[in-house]
C-alpha cells in the first residue's frame, strides 16, 4: 500500500469515510522536516497495509481541510477514525517512536 495524496476535494471520501483509521500528514513543499516524513510515511503505509491508510495533504493547496483541522503548523499527522480525530501531533517522528504511538492507538 502506498501512501495517497489527499485534497480538500477527497478529504472526506479518503479519510472521513475511510473503513479503516487514516495516518493524514498536514505537510508543504517548502518544509524540511515534511521532506524527512517521506520514507517513515512509506514504510508505514506498508507495515500498516489493510489496518490502517496512510495520506497526505499539502497545506498550501488544500485551505478548507488546514482550516478544518486547526492545522498551525507543518507537518501536523492526525489520525482519523470514523471521521473523527483521535490522535494528532506537530513534527517529525522517526519511524520507531510513530510506530509505537500507532500501535497504540490501533490496540
Amino acid at each position: 500500500m502506498s501512501v495517497v495524496d489527499v485534497t480538500d476535494e477527497t478529504f472526506d471520501a479518503e479519510v472521513r469515510r475511510s473503513p479503516v483509521p487514516v495516518l493524514v500528514e498536514f505537510w508543504a513543499t517548502w518544509c524540511p522536516p515534511c521532506r524527512k516524513m517521506v520514507p517513515v510515511l512509506d514504510s508505514v503505509a506498508k507495515a500498516y497495509a489493510g489496518r490502517m491508510k496512510v495520506a497526505k495533504i499539502d497545506t498550501d493547496h488544500n485551505p478548507m481541510v488546514t482550516r478544518e483541522a486547526g492545522v498551525m503548523a507543518n507537518p501536523t499527522l492526525s489520525v482519523y477514525r470514523d471521521g473523527e480525530v483521535v490522535y494528532s501531533v506537530v513534527g517529525a517522528r522517526p519511524l520507531s517512536r510513530l510506530t509505537s504511538e500507532l500501535d497504540a492507538i490501533l490496540s
